[in-house]
């Protein structure tokens, strides 16, 4: 790309084997060497594990602030499930548990079992996931041998779909879910509902909200302005509304424009801020209270 790595959010295809961290540290060794002994934050809005490819957004300057408010918009991915055999990990690189007999599976079975995930569930994280135990994350506990439990967390599966099945032996699915969403443990709970196991052999993230994988020939999309949060409400703020929110002050709630990217049908409300636009640029995250708008966030110099 060269020059100046400029701030906003980069969509980004992460390859099969690399790790989210790894792309991160080729941005930040890119953002040092265009502008050297300045420290410019970067990290990543959500990770893929190192056997997963697809969509990674990579978020720079100001955007790091962000992250939170990406955590409740759909993620869509497609994944390979390999029947008769759970792993300890949930994908191909684990040690299996479970072998059970997969040759009664029928495509009616699996529809009947999948349709029982959708929504809000309890859902058990795999042992080698990047939750905190102790401070840690798991998958450095489970690496080293150690017994990993974790407790179970509230997640949303949106909508899911079998795309193919080569049975008793594979099939593809698609899903739509909400951030915190580990289809790992999809693919480890319907194998147990099923009584024959199952772990994932591929898993794509094809996009996150409306933003998709650019796919592997290394392409980035730079998010900025218009394009961040595009589920979010919008207010575009005159130069004297900035000062006033600058000094803690509300601005009328008058003017707020429909977001510019409808979520699915029915899902889950990410009850996301009103994002304030200064001269083309995102330069607030605005809240409503009493029947007026106050700041929650400045981004500084906006995106």
């Amino acid at each position: 790309m060269g020059g100046k790595l400029s701030p906003g959010i980069y969509r980004v295809h992460k390859p099969v084997g690399a790790t989210s961290f790894s792309v991160v540290q080729q941005f930040i060794a890119e953002a040092q060497a265009a502008q050297p002994g300045k420290r410019i934050p970067v990290c990543h809005g959500g990770t893929l594990d190192p056997f997963a490819e697809g969509l990674l957004l990579v978020l720079v300057g100001q955007a790091p602030r962000l992250f939170e408010l990406l955590h409740a918009v759909p993620k869509t991915y497609e994944a390979e499930v390999v029947w008769g055999t759970e792993m300890d990990t949930g994908d191909l690189h684990g040690r299996p548990v479970h072998q059970g007999d997969a040759s009664a599976l029928t495509p009616e079975r699996l529809d009947a079992a999948l349709a029982s995930f959708v929504g809000w569930k309890a859902q058990v994280p795999p042992a080698t996931s990047a939750k905190k135990v102790g401070g840690e994350p798991a998958y450095r506990k489970a690496h080293r041998g150690e017994h990993v439990e974790l407790p179970p967390s509230q997640v949303y599966l949106h909508a899911a779909r079998w795309l193919s099945h080569d049975l008793p032996r594979r099939s593809r699915l698609w899903l739509s879910c909400r951030g915190g969403y580990y289809v790992r443990a999809l693919a480890r709970d319907v194998g147990r509902e099923l009584g024959c196991g199952a772990h994932l052999a591929t898993l794509t993230r094809t996009a996150i909200g409306p933003w998709e994988d650019p796919g592997p020939a290394g392409q980035r999309g730079w998010l900025h302005g218009r394009d961040l949060l595009p589920w979010a409400r919008v207010r575009t703020l005159t130069d004297a509304e900035v000062g006033e929110l600058r000094r803690e002050r509300a601005i009328p709630a008058s003017g707020v424009q429909r977001p510019d990217w409808a979520l699915p049908t029915g899902f889950p409300d990410p009850e996301a801020p009103i994002r304030g636009f200064h001269q083309g640029r995102l330069t607030f995250l605005l809240r409503e209270r009493d029947g007026a708008l106050w700041s929650e966030l400045e981004l500084r110099g906006g995106l």
